[in-house]
């Protein structure tokens, strides 16, 4: 048997792409020599890696045996190939990648406080929601994930990281007036414009308010945090965001916070597939993360 590097590089990169024609484009090779590699890689296990189906490659239970043992591998030789590059044991790439709120108002600093730290800079950043977060950790495209939603999957390490404080605004002509705060009854018939079903943020909202409530209704789903407050200061219905996301535009008067006696708090998770390869740094970038964390609660 002589597998090769460049076989297992190529099998990785089509799970990840999902198509030989997007490999091929990804790694700068032609769709033959991707299809030629492939082709050597199962007739040299002796197995195939993908079912065929209507033109499509899809990852068959061989495939998924192969994946987290492909991908440690690779990543061993970049650490080998980084190894000389510098005394920093910190050499090599890390993918991070996100949930929306914290991609937007923490991972910037949290990354820049990391470079300034080890002096690293090669590092990647890709923000969706939770879910797909999640789905790109199982599928070794990302090193770590920091997310909003509660998720529950085997095959994941999932470690507490810092909280944060969700709030219901509206526009401030449409907040309701008292002099304490409110039971959930007051947003009873309420419009509502929420992020996409995956999101952390809508999750939350749908187990912590949604579920008290008889009636509510969408009125808007936007995956746009910014579309979501500009449509609420519009007049357009109510929203949970997190108060990191709106606390510019309630400062400056655009948005009212509506005062619950219900405290609503989530907590953030840092996350990363228990099969994934723990290279140094992202072993230094773990530890980083949770020590910051600690100084920000």
């Amino acid at each position: 048997m002589n597998v090769t590097f460049r076989q297992l590089k190529v099998f990785v990169c089509i799970t990840q792409e999902g198509s030989i024609t997007a490999a091929a484009e990804k790694l700068f090779l032609t769709k033959s020599a991707v299809s030629m590699a492939l082709a050597e890689l199962e007739r040299q296990l002796g197995r195939k890696m993908f079912d065929r189906t209507n033109k499509q490659l899809i990852l068959n239970e061989q495939g998924r045996r192969l994946l987290p043992l492909a991908d440690e591998l690779l990543d061993r030789v970049d650490a080998i190939t980084q190894l000389f590059e510098g005394e920093d044991a910190t050499n090599g790439n890390l993918r991070v990648g996100s949930s929306y709120t914290i991609g937007n108002h923490l991972l910037p600093t949290l990354l820049g406080d990391f470079r300034k730290h080890t002096g690293y800079l090669h590092q990647s950043l890709s923000l969706s929601n939770s879910t797909t977060t999640c789905r790109m950790l199982l599928d070794f495209e990302l090193d770590l994930g920091f997310i909003e939603a509660k998720i529950s999957d085997k095959h994941l390490v999932i470690e507490p990281w810092m909280t944060d404080e969700m709030v219901v605004v509206c526009a401030p002509s449409q907040a309701p007036q008292a002099d304490s705060p409110f039971d959930l009854e007051v947003l009873e018939g309420r419009n509502w414009v929420l992020r996409e079903p995956g999101s952390g943020t809508r999750e939350f909202f749908v187990m912590e308010v949604a579920a008290k409530l008889e009636e509510w209704t969408v009125a808007f789903e936007l995956s746009s945090t910014t579309a979501i407050i500009n449509s609420v200061i519009a007049g357009l219905g109510y929203t949970m965001l997190s108060r990191r996301s709106v606390s510019t535009a309630i400062e400056d008067g655009r948005l009212a916070v509506v005062p619950l006696k219900h405290t609503m708090i989530r907590q953030f998770s840092l996350v990363y597939n228990k099969e994934k390869y723990q290279s140094p740094v992202f072993k230094s970038f773990r530890e980083y993360a949770h020590k910051w964390a600690l100084g920000r609660e």
